[in-house]
């Protein structure tokens, strides 16, 4: 596997991923009639209108298996929302589809987000996970990402969810660097 900058062309795919990943992840956490009404092609214009207007530092990478050449995952990052600490970069998604999870394609977007992240002069990154995804949070916290203490509930959808922020410090790129398992 291997990453690569995303482009308007990879829009359906990544709207595809999108729905497909939340689907399969947020089942259990989001009602079930949100999940199954979820639509690619209504994300379609989202991730087109995101790819078209995305001017450094925010970016999107998407993650290709060799063999085939099509996206299976992507990480999306910028600087950091409101709330988080000044000098702070944000991972605002990160999926892999379900038949390609526990591959490394996960560690290797998140590595390729905060590399950017880092070159782009943050000093630290931040992400929102739903507080009960223990998968998800095992996995932040594998590869030395902490909970901060702030947390929040979007009730944006019309129904709530529950979310805790994790931070991570960055290094800067340089012959040893590895953004993951810095700590």
């Amino acid at each position: 596997m291997r990453t690569r900058p995303a482009t308007v062309s990879d829009a359906a795919v990544l709207a595809d991923i999108h729905v497909r990943t939340w689907q399969d992840t947020y089942r259990g956490f989001v009602p079930d009639d949100y999940l199954d009404a979820l639509d690619a092609v209504r994300w379609r214009p989202f991730w087109q209108d995101r790819l078209r207007d995305q001017p450094p530092p925010y970016g999107t990478l998407v993650l290709i298996q060799v063999d085939g050449g099509k996206p299976v995952g992507f990480v999306s990052y910028g600087p950091s929302r409101t709330g988080s600490p000044t000098g702070s970069g944000e991972i605002f998604a990160i999926y892999v589809l379900p038949q390609h999870q526990g591959r490394g394609g996960g560690r290797m977007l998140i590595e390729a987000g905060l590399g950017a992240l880092a070159a782009g002069g943050f000093d630290r990154a931040v992400l929102w996970v739903l507080a009960g995804n223990t998968r998800a949070r095992r996995f932040y916290e594998q590869g030395g990402w902490k909970p901060d203490g702030m947390t929040k509930r979007d009730e944006s959808r019309g129904f709530p969810l529950d979310e805790v922020r994790y931070g991570l410090p960055l290094a800067h790129p340089g012959p040893t660097a590895r953004p993951w398992s810095m700590v």
